[in-house]
């Protein structure tokens, strides 16, 4: 069993309908038939959303994701129409709301992996593979690969886990087309974030994309490049062999995962509050994420 430890009511707002709550943002649509995205400061880990918020944390993901956003407006464009908070929107929304096209999404995880860790080392040690893809012996965790790689994986429901899948199964999913035009975007995505944050002293070891049609246009969704959706690592820390530093929900996961929690991850029970001292280093973690790449000091 998984899911929201306790599931937030959805705020009402005249003129928005209300579509979903997924672990972090809640999805509403405007008179106009355009999305509304409100990022909260829920957390999750594990296939839950935990019950503890961190505060601020929904517009570190809102404004890192719009300053990532301008950067790849050439490769591929983004799903945003405004900033503006809706007419009656709560003021606690400012900051944390994008008003967005409504897309066809295709319901893939565009995951790029420039280094080798999570699940994709689980499976290099067990096959030498990532998706089916071949990897050189002797790599360990955080190696470096030879080249990113595209492994994507299913779309999962709040609660469900996203698995990894093959290419080939992507491609008889969405089309031969669609799959390779998933896999050059997001792998030139990438790679231009990866050099971006290399020259602000961050290893982006990995990151997952979603993407929708607007007709035939392929359209960068949701959130870029976030520490909820990559894992960011200080370059001058890194140590292939071990499990990195990271600016990203690993410091979490990690207590969670802890004797101090005293939670057992295989059990059907929720996972438990997080400590005021977790709580307050996750959010300067997310925090000096956002002012390292972006160069300005977090308000």
């Amino acid at each position: 069993m998984s899911g929201f430890v306790e599931k937030p009511e959805p705020v009402q707002v005249p003129g928005l309908v209300h579509l979903h709550t997924g672990k972090v943002r809640d999805l509403y649509q405007n008179e106009a038939g355009d999305l509304v995205m409100v990022a909260s400061d829920r957390t999750s880990a594990y296939d839950w959303v935990l019950p503890t918020v961190i505060p601020d944390k929904g517009r570190i993901l809102t404004q890192l994701s719009l300053w990532w956003f301008d950067k790849f407006a050439d490769l591929a464009p983004s799903h945003v129409l405004s900033t503006e908070l809706p007419p009656g929107a709560p003021a606690d929304w400012a900051g944390r709301t994008l008003v967005c096209k409504s897309l066809q999404m295709i319901p893939v995880e565009c995951v790029a992996r420039g280094y080798l860790t999570g699940s994709g080392l689980a499976e290099y040690n067990e096959s030498r593979t990532v998706c089916g893809l071949a990897l050189p012996e002797g790599l360990v965790d955080g190696s470096e690969l030879p080249a990113p790689i595209f492994t994507p994986a299913t779309k999962a429901a709040v609660g469900d886990h996203d698995e990894n899948v093959s290419y080939e199964e992507v491609a008889r999913q969405v089309g031969a087309e669609t799959a390779a035009n998933l896999r050059q975007t997001t792998l030139a995505v990438y790679g231009r974030a990866r050099d971006i944050a290399r020259d602000r002293g961050i290893i982006l070891a990995d990151t997952k994309f979603e993407f929708g049609y607007d007709g035939d246009t392929l359209v960068l969704a949701d959130e870029v490049l976030t520490p909820d959706s990559s894992r960011f690592w200080p370059a001058d820390r890194w140590e292939p062999g071990r499990s990195q530093p990271s600016f990203d929900k690993q410091f979490v996961r990690d207590w969670l995962t802890s004797p101090a929690s005293g939670w057992d991850r295989t059990s059907e029970e929720p996972p438990p509050p997080l400590p005021q001292e977790i709580v307050e280093a996750t959010r300067a973690k997310y925090t000096e994420a956002y002012e390292r790449l972006t160069g300005v000091a977090w308000s």
